[in-house]
């Protein structure tokens, strides 16, 4: 482990749990100032405690994506009190299970408000501090559901899709500006991202699926998200076996691939 998040100011959304909980944890140990932000104010109070986090290296700001215009008088409040963001790993997101035909259009949009307006419009309102400053890393996580279509997620797919073509572009247009930019695709991770799954007429499912009982551990996709930051790599894929063998077959044998994805287990 090297030195490269010492006292970096780095912004985590999603922090009160799953893989951002872990991503504070491990940036914690690796030295860096950071900014927890998600709905929740009470937990993300106690990921700060649970972490040895004091004032002086880190600060709780809570936001709501789904409420995506408000956001960007934010970073003002986090160079208000460490004066730059080295950082920015756009972690919040929620997912769904659902069929197509019985997802109501307003379950679309609260998916797209929170996943996509959500995450590009907390970028937008940091990207012209790391432009001035010729420097900035920005890492979206993403999905290997956004890059394969995923059943019972199409609108969690979608949101997905579209991260990967803003950010890319993103890439290509700051990279005279010295902006780094790295998309994360995570596969099945142990989360109570499945719990908190939107149904169809939006409301929770409240029940972990079995594929995401038995998927990586959230501390391992964090040191890794973590090292491609640091490395600068362009995208991680962070998979098991199962996701890794469907990108496989869909980059090389695409008819095989829609058969696989027909009858595979993916709850």
């Amino acid at each position: 482990m090297g030195e490269f998040f010492k006292d970096k100011v780095v912004w985590i959304t999603g922090a009160s749990s799953g893989i951002g909980e872990s991503l504070v944890k491990e940036a914690a140990r690796r030295g860096a100032t950071l900014v927890l932000s998600s709905r929740r104010e009470k937990e993300l109070k106690r990921v700060r405690k649970e972490n040895g986090l004091t004032d002086s290296n880190s600060m709780i700001l809570p936001l709501d994506l789904e409420d995506y215009k408000k956001l960007g008088k934010a970073p003002a409040q986090v160079l208000k009190t460490f004066g730059k963001i080295d950082v920015l790993i756009n972690n919040g997101g929620i997912s769904q299970r659902s069929l197509a035909h019985e997802t109501s259009l307003e379950t679309y949009e609260t998916l797209m408000k929170v996943n996509y307006f959500g995450n590009i419009a907390l970028t937008l309102a940091v990207l012209p501090h790391m432009r001035a400053r010729k420097q900035g890393w920005v890492s979206t996580i993403a999905s290997v559901a956004g890059l394969i279509g995923v059943p019972l997620r199409t609108g969690y797919s979608s949101t997905k899709f579209a991260l990967t073509g803003f950010y890319e572009a993103l890439r290509a247009e700051n990279a005279k500006e010295n902006l780094k930019v790295t998309l994360v695709y995570p596969g099945f991770v142990k989360t109570n991202i499945s719990h908190n799954a939107l149904k169809g007429d939006g409301s929770p499912q409240k029940k972990m699926d079995s594929v995401i009982e038995n998927g990586i551990d959230a501390d391992e996709c964090a040191r890794k998200i973590l090292d491609a930051i640091e490395n600068e790599d362009l995208q991680v894929i962070i998979a098991g076996g199962k996701e890794k063998f469907g990108l496989f077959l869909r980059h090389y044998f695409p008819k095989a691939f829609a058969k696989f994805l027909s009858k595979t287990a993916v709850t």
